[in-house]
C-alpha cells in the first residue's frame, strides 16, 4: 500500500492577470500534494471572481488570509513595488514564498525579503518559468557540456508591444513606485535572467532608454551593451513599442556554435561537433520550417504563455518543503537579473558605463 503524499496548501495574494495562471499550476500538482486552500485580494471582486473559478474560499483582509487552516506557501502577484512588503508579512506569519518576477524594484527592498525568509527559515523562490522550458534545458546542458567553447557573444530581444489603454488599466502600471521600470523590469525581466543565466556574470553596462510612443513614468525601449566576466559582449533590447508585437529572441553564440531560442523554441542550432567545420567564409544556416509562433508568445498578449514553467517551479517549490533544500530559483537566483536591470537604469540616467556588483 502506498503511502498518502502530504498535502502542502498554497494560498495566492494578487488576482489579476497572472494569478490564474499560478492557480492553474498548484492545481496541476495535486497529484504531487499541491492544493489551492484560498485566495486574496484587496479588491473583494477580484478575489471573489477567482475564488470562484476555483472553488476556494475569497479573502479580502490579508491577516485572516494568512490565517487560514492549511495555508504553507504563499503565491505573490501583485505589483512588483509591493513584493518585499507583502513578501515579508506574509514570511512573518511562517509561509513559503513564490513571487512573481521581478524579486522587488529595488537590491534593497529585495535584500530584506531574502534575510526575512533566512530568519523566518521559510523557503523563497521567484518565477523565471523560462528557465525550464524544453529548449533552454537542451541549450543550458550544452552549454555545460562545453560544446559551444568560449563564449562570444549573446543577445536577449525582447520586441513586445503594448497599448496605452493597457498603461491605463492599472494605476501602478508603467509608474516608477510600483513597476519599477517599464519595458525590461516588466516585460524584459525574464530574458535578462535567461542571458546572463546562459552567458554568465555581468561585468559592466552601458546603456540608453527613452519613452517613445507611451504617456507613463517609466521606459518603453531600451538597449544595453553588456560586458562580461568570461570576455564575451552582448546585448539586451527591450520594448513595449514594437507594433504588433514580435517574439522575443535569445541568441548565444561561442566560438564552437550558435542557438537562436524564439518565444521558447529553437530556431536555430549550429554546433562545430555536429556540422564540422563550416569554412573559410562561413556557411549560411538554413532554418527549419516552424509554425507561425506569434500566436503563443506573450508579445502581444501577456495571457498567452504556457504555464509549464510554472507547474514546474511550484513541484520544485514541493519538493524543497519536503527535502528541506533551498528551491532551484531561490532569492539569490532573482537577485541577479535585477541587479542588471537596475544598472541599466543607472547607466542610462547617469550617462556612464557601469560596473557591477551595484554598491
Amino acid at each position: 500500500m502506498q503511502n498518502e503524499v502530504q498535502t502542502i496548501g498554497f494560498g495566492i495574494i494578487g488576482c489579476g492577470v497572472i494569478a490564474p495562471t499560478h492557480a492553474d499550476a498548484i492545481r496541476a500538482n495535486q497529484p504531487n500534494g499541491g492544493e489551492l486552500v484560498a485566495v486574496y485580494d484587496i479588491v473583494w471582486e477580484a478575489a471573489q471572481k477567482l475564488a470562484a473559478r476555483f472553488n476556494v474560499p475569497a479573502y479580502s483582509d490579508l491577516t485572516a488570509f494568512l490565517a487560514h487552516p492549511g495555508l504553507d506557501v504563499v503565491n505573490v502577484c501583485v505589483p512588483s513595488g509591493l513584493h518585499s512588503q507583502v513578501g515579508e508579512l506574509a514570511a512573518r506569519a511562517g509561509k513559503h514564498l513564490m513571487l512573481e518576477k521581478p524579486l522587488d524594484i529595488t537590491l534593497e527592498a529585495a535584500d530584506r525579503l531574502i534575510q526575512t525568509c533566512q530568519e523566518q527559515e521559510v523557503k523563497l523562490a521567484v518565477i523565471s518559468q523560462h528557465r525550464f522550458s524544453p529548449a533552454m534545458r537542451q541549450l543550458r546542458t550544452a552549454l555545460e557540456a562545453g560544446r559551444f567553447g568560449d563564449l562570444v557573444l549573446g543577445d536577449a530581444i525582447i520586441k513586445w508591444y503594448r497599448t496605452q489603454q493597457y498603461y491605463d488599466s492599472a494605476g501602478w502600471r508603467g509608474s516608477y513606485q510600483f513597476d519599477g521600470g517599464g519595458a525590461l523590469m516588466n516585460q524584459g525581466v525574464h530574458y535578462v535572467d535567461l542571458l546572463q543565466w546562459t552567458m554568465g556574470a555581468v561585468k559592466s553596462i552601458r546603456a540608453v532608454t527613452r519613452t517613445r510612443t507611451h504617456q507613463i513614468e517609466v521606459e518603453d525601449v531600451a538597449l544595453a551593451i553588456l560586458q562580461f566576466e568570461n570576455g564575451a559582449i552582448g546585448t539586451i533590447e527591450g520594448s513595449t513599442s514594437v507594433y504588433p508585437g514580435l517574439p522575443e529572441r535569445l541568441e548565444i553564440s561561442g566560438r564552437d556554435g550558435t542557438a537562436i531560442l524564439e518565444a521558447g523554441r529553437i530556431k536555430t542550432w549550429e554546433l562545430r561537433d555536429e556540422k564540422g567545420e563550416a569554412g573559410n567564409y562561413g556557411g549560411v544556416t538554413k532554418l527549419p520550417n516552424v509554425e507561425n509562433i506569434s500566436a503563443t508568445s506573450a508579445a502581444a498578449d501577456p495571457a498567452a504563455i504556457s504555464n509549464s514553467g510554472h507547474v514546474f517551479q511550484v513541484g520544485d517549490m514541493l519538493e524543497a518543503i519536503r527535502q528541506q533544500r533551498e528551491p532551484i530559483l531561490n532569492g539569490e537566483e532573482a537577485r541577479k537579473p535585477l541587479e542588471i536591470v537596475l544598472a541599466i537604469y543607472q547607466s542610462a540616467r547617469e550617462n556612464r558605463e557601469i560596473f557591477l556588483p551595484l554598491k
